[in-house]
């Protein structure tokens, strides 16, 4: 008997501490963005409480001269890159969709399940391909051929910039509308076709909205990793400091020109500032699109019940 209350309590010890490291794991993995968010918010409000800049200049404006010293009255206008981000990447998004949504439907309502063991990995495939080498083969596959066949000098351009983040969040898309399609109870599918409906008829109207929810958080989280791509616009993208007047020209994205001039501004001088305060709103973009999800669940929740 004392024996057993002895085993009882190594036990009970040991599973204390399991959840106590458990716990203090998961306490410390939910402080890194909250960590990281205070640091941004740190740097980039040095352009506003330091420098003198206010939000709607550097949100609205165009006039992009920041002073590489310790001294303000640089002009800090990131409008031109905040379009350019999401010019080039909704416009990657809509070039995207469209095959991502053929393809998930594809591997969960047409073809076989052997074919869908096959189309799957291939599809998550992409997912596991660097960025540099979309952005290399992009720069001499799809540059040459856009300047061969478009009114375009050099080919390095926003639209250039969105083919390459299509091919990227295609992935993205097709793994988590797929999942959510084919979360869908097959009895809904079978009601569906029992009451005379056709196949595409029982798609477009039960399946689909059955799975809008996880359609559109694949959606959110494609253009948010599109928004937060840096190498692979860069190389094909054309680094123009001017706003995206045109697809077939070159423009600069935030991503972009952190990457690019983060290294060469002085730390602590406005322009470091304003690449600080630029990274943090793309952050704050970041965590919208998080709550966008987490919306979009609990209202799917919602109308279930």
């Amino acid at each position: 008997m004392h024996d057993l209350a002895k085993a009882a309590r190594a036990a009970h010890r040991s599973e204390s501490l399991a959840r106590t490291i458990i716990t203090a794991c998961g306490i410390g993995v939910s402080l890194v963005p909250i960590l990281i968010g205070l640091f941004l918010l740190w740097k980039g409000s040095a352009t506003f409480l330091i420098f003198g800049h206010s939000l709607p200049g550097f949100l609205l404006s165009g006039q992009w001269a920041p002073n590489d010293g310790a001294e303000s009255g640089g002009q800090v206008g990131a409008a031109m890159f905040v379009t350019g981000s999401l010019v080039t990447c909704l416009l990657g998004l809509l070039l995207s969709l469209p095959f991502s949504l053929t393809t998930a439907i594809c591997m969960t309502e047409m073809v076989t399940p052997r074919t869908r063991r096959f189309l799957q990995p291939a599809v998550e495939l992409f997912t596991g391909i660097p960025s540099v080498v979309y952005g290399w083969i992009g720069l001499t596959v799809l540059i040459p051929f856009l300047r061969k066949f478009l009114p375009m000098p050099y080919g390095f351009s926003v639209l250039a910039a969105s083919c390459v983040l299509a091919v990227m969040i295609y992935p993205t898309i097709t793994t988590m509308a797929a999942d959510a399609i084919a979360a869908v109870p097959r009895a809904w599918r079978d009601a569906s076709f029992g009451l005379g409906a056709t196949r595409w008829e029982t798609i477009t109207r039960v399946v689909l909205p059955a799975a809008r929810s996880g359609i559109y958080s694949g959606i959110i989280l494609g253009l948010a990793r599109a928004l937060g791509e840096a190498l692979a616009v860069a190389m094909v993208i054309g680094q123009m400091k001017v706003f995206p007047v045109s697809l077939l020209k070159p423009a600069t994205t935030l991503t972009t020109i952190i990457a690019a001039d983060m290294g060469g501004a002085m730390d602590g001088g406005e322009y470091s500032a304003a690449l600080w305060t630029m990274a943090l709103l793309l952050f704050l973009i970041s965590f919208i699109f998080i709550f966008l999800i987490h919306r979009l669940g609990t209202l799917q929740k919602g109308g279930a019940v």
